[in-house]
């Protein structure tokens, strides 16, 4: 006989049974949901907010938010590219939420990195007399002389422009001023001035003046921001600096052309009232390197430029350079810090930017070794015997007196190193990568501690490399480079030496390099990596370089995984990148702009060529 239920007297199958009893459960949660808090009565035995309690659906009362949380955002176009956005297999957008943890919340797009803004830099001035007849020795070394002082002045957040007389001819009051019977050094200084203020005003500088002090200086703050509100010159520096905005400067112009006494007027101090100008007496981290400083300071060279004076000039630039590299040492007196977090594995990985290191730390070539710039008396010369430190830390610190060299690694490089593995799959990230977004977990270990988000690590990154000062205390390069880029020198404001020098220390000979002594190991930077794994280390390498730029369907698909499993790392590798990159556009956009004038004096060679473009990624690269 059949398996029969009996309910209210009838007699149903089980599965129907089943099928009633869940009809039974919703209606029952709707009579609870909907109907109980009304049939409830208010009384004085039961609280009134109990009684008062409704229960409703939740609701997201914001579908328009930006938050990337928000399953119910609209789609939304990707923001437009920008002008000179991309560069070497880098794009990016300048947006001022660029500390969002992700990019893509607000590009809409996994490859485009959001960066800051850029700053508008000030502009500085100096006049350049091109109609000045000149040899060709003679005009080669002002014109490398001309590329140091926008070299130096372009690293501390300026826009170094050369005036000629083409700009001073555009000005109105030219015409009257080749009317004047006046001295031919007053008139050669008019000319400066004519040709500042048709720029409209701002900063006007001598070409032998050079910025000589760190970025965050008080004097070269207040420069840098471009808000002059009088006419201002500084005192024991006659025409090396003016700053001023274009009224004043033209009251001060047709003051000195108007002036009855002109024709005896030296320059355009001389030739205009006492109250024209504010008079600042603060100028030490600025050096004036004029002939008076030359033959009371460097008499070396002072006498190279009365026997010789294209050599002469060539002498200075190399005082100069020097000069600008040995308070960057003296500034960073902690020494410089290699990144290295995984020690075992990343030797050959950081080689570039060790060999950077060497060459910031040792002493660039001088015609007067052992000397200062005339605004730091007391400064700690560059000597060979005592170089700067040079540490490999796995960790990153934000010291004072601390320079930093980080070299960010594409997740699959780093992952490729550290298992020592030709090949990585799909399954092995998966099963095997236990640990999300190591180097940022690792590099910012003793900075964030243990128990901090890797969103939280990557604006600390960010911050890192693009924080108000950070251009100036640390340098960002990626691993997947062979070579460091040869356009540094606009980074760090001189020319970095080629070849570390002699470090002044005798060695007893040997018969050959495998019995010299090896380097003391410092225990802070880690264990030191074997042999073998050394030897296999740039075999690695170079695969995962391979693998990052391949656009191979099996390699992109493995590529977007580890990608995918390290959103943290990938951030960082692409911000640092496309930092580094934009820093590159601008430079180039704006020689390419200022090399059409001046007859092209002060422009960098390099710059022209292929080599530096090479160093970049491949057009192609995704």
């Amino acid at each position: 006989m059949p398996n029969r239920s009996a309910i209210l007297g009838l007699r149903i199958a089980p599965r129907r049974v089943s099928f009633l009893l869940v009809l039974v459960g919703l209606f029952a949660l709707f009579t609870l949901l909907f109907t109980l808090p009304n049939a409830i009565p208010t009384g004085p035995s039961l609280s009134k907010s109990i009684a008062d309690h409704k229960f409703s659906i939740p609701k997201y009362k914001d579908k328009f938010s930006s938050s990337i949380l928000n399953p119910f955002r609209p789609a939304s176009h990707k923001p437009p590219e920008q002008k000179n956005s991309t560069y070497g297999g880098s794009s990016w957008y300048s947006n001022w939420n660029w500390r969002s943890p992700f990019s893509s919340s607000i590009t809409l797009d996994e490859n485009r990195s959001l960066l800051p803004p850029l700053k508008d830099r000030a502009p500085i001035y100096c006049y350049y007399d091109t109609t000045v007849q000149r040899d060709a020795p003679t005009k080669e070394a002002e014109s490398a002389l001309l590329l140091t002082w926008r070299r130096a002045w372009w690293a501390q957040g300026f826009k170094p422009i050369i005036l000629s007389a083409a700009e001073a001819v555009n000005n109105p009051l030219y015409d009257e001023l080749q009317r004047l019977d006046v001295e031919p050094g007053f008139k050669k200084d008019m000319m400066r001035w004519l040709a500042w203020e048709n720029m409209g005003g701002g900063l006007l500088s001598h070409h032998l003046l050079f910025p000589m002090a760190a970025h965050e200086d008080p004097l070269l703050s207040f420069l840098r921001r471009g808000e002059y509100p009088g006419l201002t010159r500084w005192e024991g520096f006659d025409n090396a600096l003016f700053a001023g905005p274009k009224t004043q400067i033209a009251d001060a112009i047709t003051q000195a052309l108007r002036n009855p006494k002109n024709k005896k007027a030296k320059d355009f101090i001389t030739a205009v009232t006492s109250d024209t100008f504010r008079v600042d007496p603060s100028h030490d981290s600025l050096a004036f390197y004029d002939a008076k400083t030359v033959e009371k300071t460097y008499q070396k060279v002072a006498e190279e430029m009365a026997a010789n004076r294209d050599k002469g000039i060539k002498s200075l630039n190399l005082l100069i350079n020097s000069h600008l590299h040995n308070t960057w040492q003296d500034i960073f007196n902690n020494g410089i810090a290699v990144l290295k977090p995984m020690p075992a594995h990343t030797t050959h990985m950081i080689k570039p930017a060790l060999e950077l290191a060497t060459r910031l730390s040792a002493c660039g070539d001088t015609p007067v070794p052992s000397s200062c710039p005339p605004n730091l008396p007391k400064c700690s010369p560059c000597v060979s015997s005592h170089p700067m430190k040079i540490a490999t830390p796995a960790r990153y610190r934000n010291t004072t007196g601390l320079y930093t060299i980080g070299t960010v690694p594409h997740p699959y490089t780093l992952r490729t190193l550290e298992t020592l593995r030709d090949t990585l799959d799909v399954a092995y990230i998966r099963r095997e990568i236990k640990k999300r977004d190591e180097w940022l977990y690792l590099v910012f270990q003793e900075h964030l501690g243990t128990g901090i988000p890797s969103s939280v690590r990557v604006v600390k990154f960010k911050d890192a490399v693009a924080g108000e000062y950070a251009t100036s205390h640390s340098l960002w390069l990626t691993a997947e480079k062979e070579s460091i880029p040869n356009d540094l020198e606009w980074w760090f404001g001189f020319e970095i030496p080629q070849n570390a020098t002699d470090d002044g220390k005798s060695e007893t000979p040997v018969p050959g390099p495998e019995r010299r002594p090896k380097p003391e190991h410092d225990p802070a930077d880690g264990p030191v990596p074997t042999d073998d794994d050394l030897s296999r280390e740039p075999h690695l390498l170079e695969r995962a370089r391979e693998i990052v730029k391949s656009k191979i369907d099996q390699d992109v698909r493995v590529r977007s995984a580890i990608e995918a499993w390290n959103l943290a790392d990938t951030e960082a590798w692409r911000f640092a990148k496309a930092f580094l990159a934009r820093s590159r556009v601008e430079r180039l956009k704006w020689e390419e702009e200022e090399s059409r004038y001046a007859g092209g004096v002060g422009s960098d060679s390099d710059s022209k060529s292929s080599s530096w473009l090479r160093w970049g990624d491949d057009k192609e690269e995704d």
